[in-house]
């Protein structure tokens, strides 16, 4: 089970939201290739600001995504398009449904 994610909040700087937008488009191919990161979405939540969820089966997979080539290339380019560094929480996954697998939650249910 996915139990360990991760939500970067993104702020593009006024005239960059196109460029963050279209950053997060180019990242799903690297996405992609990462055996260890099974789910990643990319969100704009308002004109301006922009999220990422992704989960893991493990924290060792977490931090290689972290460290990995999406990360690095959100840092090397968040001082250009961002209006603050990225605001990154580690998250504790409490439930899963995908397409094509059964519910799971960690927890007992109510």
């Amino acid at each position: 089970m996915m139990q360990y994610a991760l939500y970067a909040r993104l702020e593009a700087k006024p005239g960059k939201e196109e460029a963050v937008s279209a950053f997060l488009a180019a990242a799903l191919e690297m996405a992609n290739r990462e055996t260890t990161t099974p789910v990643w979405f990319a969100l704009r939540l308002a004109p301006a600001t922009f999220g990422i969820f992704d989960a893991f089966a493990s924290e060792a997979d977490r931090q290689a995504h972290l460290a990995g080539p999406i990360g690095q290339a959100l840092m090397a380019r968040a001082p250009d398009l961002l209006a603050a560094p990225p605001a990154i929480a580690l998250l504790e996954v409490l439930g899963v449904k995908t397409p094509g697998s059964a519910p799971h939650a960690a927890a007992a249910e109510p």
